[in-house]
């Protein structure tokens, strides 16, 4: 069985920063692309950042040039840097990742979600 495990939230003031991570474990063959989605109440999941295994990476309009996404193959995981944090935020964050099984078998994965709260 394969998991990934997201951390990484909590609580913090307008204009900090929180570091997300997540890892994947199980029997993986290799994971293609990884990213991180939210979703706050009352809308629908979205897109926040992601990053194919070769480093290229896809953000957000609203997060351009303040969160940072990265991930280390050899110990597949994924982080995302979150700076100059804004009430609008605020959602659950969940990891993303497209995980190769065997040469022919992929599945999509998602974490159980971490709570990140912006407010004063």
């Amino acid at each position: 069985q394969v998991q990934l495990v997201d951390s990484g939230g909590g609580l913090v003031q307008p204009g900090g920063s929180l570091r997300l991570s997540c890892a994947a474990s199980g029997s993986i063959f290799s994971i293609d692309d990884m990213g991180w989605y939210r979703q706050a109440p009352g809308n629908q999941r979205e897109l926040v950042a992601m990053i194919t295994r070769g480093g290229r990476t896809n953000y957000a309009d609203s997060v351009k040039g303040r969160f940072t996404i990265s991930r280390d193959n050899a110990k597949n995981t994924v982080s995302l840097q979150m700076n100059s944090l804004k009430p609008e935020d605020t959602a659950v964050y969940y990891c993303n990742a497209e995980i190769w099984l065997s040469s022919v078998t992929e599945n999509r994965y998602w974490g159980q979600g971490t709570q990140v709260t912006v407010s004063s």
